[in-house]
């Protein structure tokens, strides 16, 4: 899937790579995007790129992450023109939430199933990235690389209040235990981060059957150079595999080749010199 979009606004190449691991049969995890068609589409919506994964142990975990990120790649592409993306992200992930928390709720069977989301839409020189639950996005820029999503589990949240030190929450049975997902009520609470971007950076995307084995170190040296993407990313699988493989697997990686600079008049795009 990696190879080069040509657009005049953005120059990104995209790859993505999925694995049930080693221990389980199904896989619960599901990955989308929305690739414009055309020039005018990249510069009035742009990309997106999203992971899902379904809350093990819940009735319909997989059926869940599909409709999250369907729900949201074709909210994507049928979004009015030149909607502020920030705002459309949180919309998008509102609605994706609204879908399975209905679907669960259909007839008389109720399936008790969630998901977590992380997703990025890119447009111009920046990329939004809206999250919920412990999928994460990171940005890795050079031989730099940092974390732009915050893990909604309920030791990460313990941590920032005070109450666990990281050390202890690494070692807490619970730390897998959500504070968010999708599905779980008619509300979500979304959180939303705008980021500029530059030409070589990458976005990584990705479930925590590939983050809770795959050290951040390893991530950004699998990416350095002109590193193909497909190759890279089948490397980080195996890897997140080779160290454990008790999870499912899932790995997305957006690199911006080129970015033409643009600034925003009365809502409307121009070019800066």
């Amino acid at each position: 899937m990696a190879g080069p979009i040509f657009f005049r606004m953005l120059h990104v190449e995209f790859a993505q790579f999925t694995d049930p691991g080693r221990t389980r049969s199904d896989n619960e995890d599901f990955l989308g995007s929305f690739i414009p068609s055309t020039t005018e589409q990249a510069r009035s919506h742009g990309w997106l790129f999203a992971v899902a994964d379904g809350v093990g142990g819940h009735d319909a975990g997989e059926v869940a992450s599909r409709l999250a990120v369907e729900s949201l790649v074709d909210g994507f592409g049928k979004a009015p023109a030149g909607e502020l993306l920030s705002s459309l992200m949180r919309r998008l992930v509102q609605t994706a939430n609204e879908a399975i928390y209905s679907a669960s709720h259909d007839g008389a069977t109720r399936l008790n199933m969630a998901t977590t989301l992380v997703a990025c839409g890119l447009r111009h020189d920046r990329a939004v990235v809206a999250h919920v639950g412990d999928s994460r996005c990171y940005l890795i820029r050079g031989r730099e690389a940092s974390a732009v999503t915050r893990d909604h589990t309920v030791v990460n949240d313990q941590v920032r209040l005070g109450v666990m030190s990281s050390f202890e929450a690494a070692e807490a049975p619970t730390r897998h235990l959500l504070s968010r997902s999708l599905g779980s009520d008619l509300f979500v609470n979304v959180d939303i981060g705008d980021h500029a971007v530059n030409p070589g950076d990458v976005l990584l995307l990705c479930s925590d059957g590939l983050h809770g084995s795959v050290k951040v170190d390893d991530m950004t040296a699998a990416l350095q150079g002109d590193v193909d993407l497909d190759d890279a990313a089948r490397r980080l699988g195996a890897l997140a595999n080779e160290r454990d493989g008790g999870d499912n697997i899932s790995v997305q990686l957006i690199r911006v080749r080129a970015i033409e600079r643009m600034g925003m008049y009365r809502g409307r795009p121009y070019k800066l010199r």
